[in-house]
């Protein structure tokens, strides 16, 4: 007989090369924002999956991302040395727990309706439309969608939307944390002010601060566009102001106002780099309050990586720190769709960075600079925000670890140093930034945190958005990827794509649909909505394990203002 417990978690789990053992990959602190509680009935009848997993493996350090054999140390952002992996390890003959109790009942299977997919999918769903004046849209913008899906808990990722009001152009950006959420969540309450005062000119910079000196109103910078998930941090407040004045001041010393072009690329690129310096001299620093210093170092400790559009009429600037991605959606004439990258992986698949990383240190660390697709074997992205693990000398670390709170000073990551440290800083918080004039065939861009492109090709990523905006679906022949398909199979396929464009409108946000093609495609590329209902009813402890965290922004641009701008020159 096969044992009960045995037999429901291999019909609820996806296959998977995985073993399903829990991770420990859980965020470095306790993050303020609240673990999301489950949505819907227990799965598994006395959560039994729960107690499978849960004698599965025992661990001593949860805030570690602690090694282990049987989970792939590619799911995971950061990997610690291979001396902490003994922190979490499986029991010995730790299958004989799954075998535990038998039943001779058959099992029943348990899936989620399609109201509760579409409920779990829309929950974080946002969209934007520009207003219009005298009845016209005057923006290269039409709107924006935007989504979230969690496989942390708390989810890691963050998103930004807003209008700057004192310039021209919109800001949009994702933010992929790692180590817990406390950075990606300061990157996106801060990153667009910096970028903002970056592109403002020296005499609104100087009325700016005239304002703050005599304790008048102060223009308002950044029009918000944000889901009520998308929260500012009250209590730092304060402090992240004070940062950001002493940026502008500096900005005013430097300025003397002669020169009133703004070079775009050249504010992003110092908006990042002023950031990270803010966020790791405030931790340094330290505050007399003791959330708030415990809150900085939390952020500097943890890391996030960035990738964010500025749009200006026809010109669209990319600044991308790390490894998520900027997608251009472009309709070629004969109305087929094709992906043009505007982004760069920061990562071991990157040349350039690697060769960039290699220049930057002695030779004699050219072996051990990157090992295993790591950075020191510990982290993939190469740039990023915070991570002062791998940029601050091991003297400083000592003293700052020493110097803080009780829970910093206890915590095993935050004293660990990562392997031949020897030279840093090791890691950069400085972006690529990439030019592209827009032209009327230039539908949309697609910003995403690498959960999405780990899971799709940007080709198909693209052709799934070009078809939900357009509501346009070219017949592609069926591929089977070498599947033997029944005359049945192939039936059923052929019903399931004419049955497409009506399903297409279930969703009303682009974001949304892209979702649910990443986590419910099967391998003919179509949403299978019983693959959709697993993956989504994985328990927090196994989700992590099949996919990450999921941050989409589709914009939509407006081929006709665009189109204008070519006809006036």
């Amino acid at each position: 007989a096969v044992s009960r417990d045995h037999a429901i978690a291999l019909q609820l789990l996806p296959p998977s090369p995985r073993i399903p053992v829990r991770s420990s990959s859980l965020p470095l602190f306790s993050d303020a924002m609240p673990a999301p509680t489950q949505l819907f009935f227990p799965l598994i009848r006395n959560c039994e999956l729960s107690r499978i997993y849960g004698t599965a493996c025992y661990c001593h350090h949860k805030h570690l991302c602690c090694s282990s054999p049987y989970v792939p140390q590619s799911r995971l952002r950061y990997t610690p040395h291979p001396a902490y992996a003994t922190f979490c390890r499986p029991k010995e003959n730790w299958w004989q727990y799954t075998q535990g109790r038998r039943y001779a009942s058959t099992p029943q299977k348990f899936y989620l309706t399609p109201p509760q997919v579409n409920s779990i999918l829309k929950a974080n769903e946002y969209s934007f439309k520009v207003p219009e004046f005298d009845g016209k849209n005057v923006s290269s913008i039409l709107g924006f969608d935007s989504n979230q899906l969690p496989a942390n808990a708390p989810i890691e990722d963050r998103r930004s939307a807003a209008t700057c009001l004192q310039t021209r152009g919109m800001l949009l950006g994702v933010f992929d944390g790692h180590a817990g959420c406390a950075c990606s969540q300061a990157v996106s309450e801060r990153l667009f002010y910096y970028i903002a005062v970056s592109l403002l000119p020296h005499e609104t910079l100087l009325e700016i601060e005239n304002a703050v000196e005599s304790g008048r109103a102060l223009l308002p910078i950044l029009q918000w566009h944000k889901h009520p998930n998308d929260y500012f941090s009250k209590e730092a407040s304060k402090l992240y102001f004070n940062s950001l004045r002493t940026y502008w001041q500096e900005l005013i010393d430097l300025n003397t106002g002669e020169s009133t072009d703004i070079d775009v690329k050249e504010a992003l690129i110092n908006a990042f780099k002023r950031l990270d310096n803010d966020i790791s001299l405030e931790a340094q620093v330290g505050d007399p309050n003791s959330f708030l210093n415990y809150l900085v170092l939390r952020v500097a400790f943890s890391g996030a990586t960035a990738c964010v559009a500025h749009v200006d009429g026809v010109d669209l600037h990319v600044a991308n720190t790390g490894d998520s991605r900027a997608m251009l959606g472009v309709q070629e004439e004969d109305g087929s769709w094709s992906a043009v990258t505007l982004s760069n992986d920061h990562n071991a698949q990157n040349e350039r960075e690697l060769e960039r990383l290699k220049l930057e240190h002695p030779k004699s660390e050219a072996k051990s600079v990157v090992k295993q697709d790591r950075l020191l074997g510990l982290l993939m992205p190469f740039r990023a925000f915070g991570d002062v693990k791998f940029k601050w000398s091991i003297d400083l670390q000592k003293r700052v670890i020493e110097s803080g709170p009780d829970q910093l000073n206890d915590n095993e990551y935050t004293k660990f140093i990562p392997p031949n440290y020897h030279t840093p800083p090791y890691l950069t918080a400085e972006p690529e930034v990439t030019y592209h004039r827009l032209r009327p065939q230039d539908k949309f861009l697609v910003l995403a945190t690498d959960g999405l492109w780990e899971t799709m090709h940007r080709q198909d990523v693209v052709r799934i958005v070009g078809e939900y905006l357009t509501g346009m679906h070219h017949q592609q022949p069926i591929a089977v990827g070498g599947y033997k398909v029944t005359l049945g199979q192939m039936h059923g396929l052929l019903t399931e794509r004419r049955t497409k464009m009506s399903s297409v409108f279930e969703d009303q946000n682009a974001a949304t649909h892209l979702i649910r093609h990443a986590v419910g495609n099967n391998e003919f590329g179509t949403v299978d909505h019983e693959r959709l209902s697993k993956m989504l009813s994985l328990p927090e402890e196994l989700a992590r394990m099949y996919r990450d965290d999921i941050t989409i922004i589709v914009v939509q641009f407006n081929s006709h203002v665009v189109g204008a701008y070519q006809n006036q020159e």
